[in-house]
């Protein structure tokens, strides 16, 4: 299956975003989902097994609780795919940051010419 057929999912998606924050317990991401997404803690569970074993995310046992976490590898193949297309946004990032960086600027120096009188 394609890394995009596995993040088209928004529920799969939202899980990923949990799980870039750090580990997380199936039950602290059933939690999440359910109150999001109205879904069953099955459906939750079945959404984790997709992602464990397309390789977005790994489970590690710790007592009774299931442990999981996001794995980079995966990403990474999404990262070089989408490579060949920054170059339409990169720019426009580029002429975000100096505008931010000429507001700055200029809020700075307004507010040392108050500071002077």
């Amino acid at each position: 299956m394609h890394a995009f057929d596995i993040l088209g999912d928004p529920v799969r998606r939202r899980i990923l975003e949990l799980l870039a924050d750090g580990e997380q317990s199936s039950g602290a991401i059933t939690t999440v989902i359910q109150e999001e997404f109205g879904i069953s803690q099955p459906a939750v569970s079945q959404h984790l097994r997709v992602l464990r074993d397309h390789g977005f995310a790994t489970v590690r046992p710790e007592g009774t609780r299931r442990l999981y976490a996001v794995t980079a590898e995966r990403l990474q193949e999404v990262d070089e795919w989408l490579e060949r297309f920054r170059r339409y946004w990169d720019q426009r990032l580029d002429a975000l940051a100096t505008e931010i960086a000429r507001g700055k600027r200029e809020r700075r120096m307004k507010a040392e010419s108050t500071e002077k009188e």
